[in-house]
């Protein structure tokens, strides 16, 4: 099972304050521990919603629309990718997750289990995701 724990933004990711030495010391040594769990995937923080853009449809019609974008609360701002092998060891890595926001202000993680290409009924468009390596397990 593979999850993502989702990092949200904060007003401070948003505008840009990097994380202390300290921080960065705690998520580093978090990591580490998955790593040698063997459950750690992948992980990155993200620029600031400034550097990025969306792309709005309506049928197929495509607006993109630049960042900034001002709900910080609805925005990511970084991303660990693990794969356990049940909901409650997920769990139980999530809660040892550090602070991530600045300073040990008030900061929010959001986890959700991924797909796998097991979940979705067989079909030809399945088998090319399957063909491409896409929703597979390390």
């Amino acid at each position: 099972m593979r999850f993502m724990i989702i990092v949200k933004a904060t007003k401070d990711s948003e505008a840009g304050v990097m994380p202390s030495e300290k921080l960065m010391s705690s998520m580093a040594t978090y990591h580490e521990e998955l790593a040698k769990a063997g459950v750690l995937l992948d992980a990155s923080g993200l620029q600031a919603s400034a550097k990025g853009w969306r792309i709005h449809y309506a049928g197929d019609k495509r607006t993109v629309i630049d960042g900034p974008f001002t709900e910080a609360k609805e925005l990511i701002a970084g991303y660990t990718l693990i794969q356990v092998k049940t909901r409650e060891e997920a769990l139980e890595w999530t809660r040892r997750f550090p602070n991530p926001a600045i300073d040990g202000k008030q900061g929010v993680i959001e986890v959700r289990q991924m797909f796998e290409m097991e979940d979705f009924e067989p079909s030809a468009a399945v088998d090319r995701f399957r063909e491409m390596g896409v929703g597979s397990k390390a």
